[in-house]
Parts: structure tokens; C-alpha cells; sequence
């Protein structure tokens, strides 16, 4: 069952890869099938050798539903299905560690800035969520109360965490978010960011309706 999601999922798993943004087996993607029921990559395989064999089918209560023999679902997809829990308009998320927005989670900066145009429309600041030990039920905790605002996270020590209603809208946000972190660290090696003034950021934020954006945005609290 399911199998063309199964080969998108294997697809954005290889581009994590390619991209550099998972290194050996990192990195972790998950999607929302039905109610209670999701697609998750296995524990323990690098993404460039995913195949959708390695991808099964779970519940809410991380029970395996449907797999082939062998299949043991990433520890960290507890993390996911807490996404699913806060937010019934998720229906995919994607675990990765993008090199400067890691670097960003191990300075222990959030990347807030309001400086780049596409990144305001699309996600807005992007915070540092408290540390949490993997594989844990620490990391789905620790990320709980910023899910009611954004659909981007920072992982303190760690990595990224995106969502979205579809996998590729939550794989879109961790390119925006590494994006966004090469320009602010460009930014703050010329001399600092300067953000775009509050009237023109309440502009664009009030785009994302025209442009189809989805999802959760902080500037909504505040800037409107």
C-alpha cells in the first residue's frame, strides 16, 4: 500500500542526502496517511540507500502496522507524532541537520530575523527549541509549545525539524530554513542583519494568503 508516497519519500530522503544535510544514518521522514496512521523511514539506513521497503506504516502509539520483516521505525519519529498530535493540519515532517542551521541550534541562536522577503512570507522566525536527549520523549516535549506558531524549529544541539500539510511543502520549509541560515550568517559577518520595518513585514505576511501558503506563521501575534 501506498507505494507512490513511499517513492516520494524515498526521493526526499536521497535529496537530504545529496544536499548534505543527513550524514551516515540521520535524519528522519514521516508522513500522515490517515487518521493515526503513518508512513516513517527506517532506524539505522543512511538516506542515500533508503528503498521503500525500508519505509513502514505506524500508529499514534508507534505500534507497526504494516512493514517488511526487519522494519523498526526511527526512534526519533516520536518527535513526528507529536507534531500529528499538536497540529491536525500536519501531514508531513522531515528530521535533518542542514549544516548552518545547525550551527545556528549549537550556537544556541535562534534564527530570527525578519530580513530576507521570501522567508517572511513563507515561515517567519525560526526559534531554538530546549534541549532534549534523542530518542527520548525529552525532544517531543521540548518542541510542543513552539508548534502553535511555526512550522520551522531549531533543535538546540542538534538539528531542524520542519512541517508541513504535504511532505513536499515540509521539505520546501527546511530548504527556506537553509537557506535563510546562509544569508543571516552572511548578514552577521558584514555587520549585522537589518530587518525589513514593521509595516512592510505585516505586508508581506498578509501576502500568504494570495500566494496559497499554508501553515502556522509567528508575525501573525506579532506584527498583525
Amino acid at each position: 500500500m501506498y507505494e507512490e508516497i513511499k517513492e516520494q519519500m524515498v526521493d526526499i530522503c536521497h535529496k537530504l542526502w545529496e544536499k548534505g544535510w543527513v550524514a551516515a544514518n540521520d535524519g528522519n521522514v514521516s508522513v500522515k496517511v490517515a487518521e493515526g496512521r503513518y508512513l516513517a523511514t527506517q532506524t539505522g539506513v543512511s538516506k542515500a540507500f533508503i528503498t521503500p521497503d525500508k519505509i513502514g506504516l505506524i500508529d499514534d502509539e508507534f505500534n507497526i502496522i504494516e512493514a517488511a520483516p526487519g522494519f523498526k521505525p526511527s526512534s526519533e519519529v516520536k518527535m513526528h507524532l507529536r507534531c500529528y498530535k499538536e497540529r491536525p493540519d500536519v501531514g508531513a515532517v522531515v528530521h535533518a541537520h542542514p549544516p548552518v542551521s545547525t550551527g545556528f541550534a549549537c550556537a544556541h541562536l535562534p534564527m530570527d530575523d525578519y530580513c530576507m522577503i521570501e522567508t517572511v512570507i513563507a515561515v517567519g522566525s525560526i526559534p531554538l527549541t530546549p534541549y532534549g536527549t534523542p530518542s527520548t520523549y525529552e525532544v517531543p516535549e521540548a518542541i510542543a509549545p513552539y508548534l502553535k506558531d511555526h512550522d520551522c524549529m531549531l533543535l538546540e544541539n542538534h538539528g531542524a525539524l520542519t512541517v508541513g500539510a504535504d511532505l513536499i511543502t515540509a521539505y520546501y520549509r527546511m530548504e527556506t530554513m537553509e537557506l535563510q541560515a546562509k544569508i543571516s550568517l552572511v548578514a552577521r559577518l558584514l555587520g549585522g542583519v537589518k530587518d525589513i520595518t514593521p509595516s512592510n513585514i505585516e505586508r508581506l505576511i498578509g501576502m500568504r494568503e494570495q500566494y496559497g501558503v499554508t501553515g502556522k506563521h509567528p508575525g501573525y501575534k506579532k506584527f498583525l
